[in-house]
């Protein structure tokens, strides 16, 4: 059975609440878009509107928690160009699992030096996941899927977006880190929906991450089951 993993595009703090509420108790992790404006063109919470959502600072303060976070985990998919430099900040929000984006990070051996120097309570706690773009050489995802908890294969060309279309590049990607890393746990975000879902399993993904397919339906429960058994 894949994992599957609601995905939140979120406008606001405010959006990003009433989505995780719609799937809490029937998703144990949902994925949370964080861009920046920057490394992708779309910007989301904590980014929009300008500045910096006060929830955010709060949450960094800890004065509060992300949304209904006693009874769910966060999948935080940092499309930013920070995601290294601001690596502290985006661990106060209390993740249990971080995804890096190989294009946005820089210099592959440098980023795979941080990898290897995560303080090992942090790598304990909190997964480490890397986000390869259909334009990205599989062999930079080669590089660091040693270093990696899991790797997340893009099934669009144009991440930060949702309700695009599945690009079968992705396919590719999955099949060769699979047959190179058969331990290694792969998932594909971007475009899955059950059109395309069933050759993405084929092709040996673990886990299937879904924004639209899911959220944009009017039995949002029945169709994370329906993936479930796919």
């Amino acid at each position: 059975m894949p994992e599957i993993i609601p995905a939140v595009l979120p406008k606001n703090y405010e959006d990003m609440k009433n989505k995780v509420a719609l799937v809490r108790g029937f998703a144990p992790i949902v994925q949370i878009d964080i861009c920046d404006g920057v490394f992708v063109k779309n910007t989301t919470w904590p980014f929009a509107g300008g500045k910096l959502d006060y929830h955010f600072e709060k949450i960094q303060r800890e004065e509060e928690g992300m949304p209904f976070w006693e009874d769910i985990d966060f999948e935080l998919d940092l499309m930013v160009s920070d995601a290294v430099e601001n690596f502290d900040i985006y661990t106060k929000l209390g993740p249990k699992r971080m995804v890096f984006h190989l294009k946005a990070v820089g210099d592959v051996e440098v980023f795979n030096e941080f990898l290897e120097g995560i303080d090992p309570y942090i790598k304990e706690t909190i997964s480490m996941g890397v986000a390869v773009s259909l334009d990205t050489p599989i062999e930079d995802a080669f590089r660091v899927a040693n270093n990696a908890d899991f790797i997340q294969v893009m099934g669009i060309a144009r991440p930060g977006f949702q309700g695009e279309s599945f690009d079968e590049r992705a396919l590719s990607y999955v099949s060769s880190l699979k047959e190179k890393f058969p331990d290694l746990i792969v998932s594909v975000d971007g475009g899955v929906n059950f059109d395309c879902a069933p050759e993405i399993l084929d092709a040996g993904a673990d886990r299937l991450v879904a924004g639209s397919a899911i959220f944009n339906t009017d039995d949002i429960i029945g169709t994370i089951e329906e993936f479930k058994n796919l």
